[in-house]
């Protein structure tokens, strides 16, 4: 994997699976990030990756979000394969 940590760069995943389905996503695919649960769907519809708490699953969206907290870039369509390269480049 591409190397975020020389970015200072902390990368989080959030689906709205149960904890032992994103455990055990992140087992099968190696993830070496941390996967979040969004049971609820609150912070996806927050953050536009669902229009409501009954969505079934949520849109591939990506935000860099600064040390302040506030949204830097938003990337409303994620090509996986693509993905980390296009990230590492917006952060310079």
């Amino acid at each position: 994997m591409l190397d975020f940590d020389a970015k200072d760069t902390v990368i989080l995943g959030i689906s709205f699976d149960k904890p032992v389905a994103n455990r055990r996503f992140q087992e099968k695919y190696g993830f070496p990030f941390d996967l979040l649960s969004d049971e609820s769907r609150e912070v996806g519809v927050a953050y536009g990756a669902a229009d409501d708490t009954s969505a079934k699953s949520a849109r591939r969206i990506s935000y860099i979000i600064g040390t302040d907290g506030r949204i830097e870039t938003v990337y409303a369509t994620v090509k996986a394969a693509e993905h980390p390269e296009q990230v590492l480049k917006d952060l310079g």
